[in-house]
């Protein structure tokens, strides 16, 4: 079962269908149902807010949450709610949790592994690191499988930044730019499925490329392989008052991934380790 069956989701089932595994995916809305069907997927339109249904069965099966919590408050409920359908319809075997190295908030610039403590800054950390809390919980005295990836901003074919590019909309000057990190795509998906066939329970695992620049660096080097001018850079003072929030508090937190947990412990080997192997496959065909 894939709870929030988008880009990876749908890249997940993909690799399950092809091993013969039956896949359910859970969506909001019908256009979405009607992709996964086309795909072979059994599809369920669900709101992660509402009521789930009686007919749902969640006993002995292997789940991954890749929804996002509400866009609202230092809480998600929706996980809360998960957890509850549990106790009613059975509980999982294992479930993947998909969370974001937000919860470790802003480092300074340090390298940053899955020894440290959370300290998320933002809400949509908070609620990032409410779900963690609540699954682990729920893990230990549930005895099912819990592993969580801390997962970097993903990149890949159509999981590009090329509207805000083609925009012109500015950019933080790479000398005040935050470290940033990222993982591709297809990398993304190979961490997932290692972690549902082989992550231990209760672990937690920093997904991204070891690589970190800034996301100056990242948005020049999109826009030269597209082929189009390089935004405007600005200082930061000054970005206060031309980047979206959600864009500014990026900018005031800075941190290093470590992925060495991931590559020795998950046995994960990185296709596209750097951005120079990276982007250059999101351009091909």
């Amino acid at each position: 079962m894939i709870i929030g069956c988008g880009y990876i989701g749908q890249a997940l089932a993909r690799r399950y269908l092809a091993r013969g595994d039956s896949v359910t995916g859970v969506v909001r809305t019908p256009a979405s149902a009607e992709v996964l069907q086309r795909l072979g997927v059994r599809p369920l339109v669900l709101d992660l807010d509402g009521d789930w249904p009686q007919t749902i069965e969640t006993q002995g099966e292997r789940i991954f949450y890749l929804a996002p919590p509400p866009e609202e408050g230092d809480q998600d409920p929706r996980v809360r709610r998960l957890v509850e359908v549990f106790g009613v319809q059975g509980q999982p075997a294992r479930l993947v949790y998909m969370s974001t190295t937000g919860v470790y908030g802003d480092c300074q610039g340090d390298w940053v592994d899955e020894t440290r403590p959370i300290r998320p800054q933002v809400p949509r950390a908070k609620r990032r690191a409410d779900a963690e809390q609540v699954l682990g919980e729920w893990s230990r005295g549930s005895g099912s499988d819990l592993v969580i990836l801390r997962v970097a901003g993903f990149y890949g074919p159509g999981r590009l930044p090329l509207e805000r590019i083609r925009q012109g909309l500015p950019v933080v000057r790479e000398d005040e730019s935050p470290y940033s990190n990222r993982i591709h795509a297809e990398d993304l998906l190979e961490v997932c499925l290692a972690a549902m066939a082989r992550g231990g329970s209760g672990e937690v695992y920093n997904v991204s490329d070891g690589q970190p620049t800034s996301m100056t660096d990242y948005f020049y080097r999109v826009a030269d392989l597209a082929g189009l001018p390089r935004p405007p850079a600005i200082g930061l003072a000054e970005a206060a008052g031309r980047l979206s929030p959600g864009m500014l508090s990026y900018m005031r937190e800075s941190r290093r991934l470590s992925n060495r947990k991931l590559r020795e412990d998950l046995g994960v080997r990185l296709r596209y380790p750097t951005l120079d192997q990276g982007l250059p496959s999101c351009f091909a065909g």
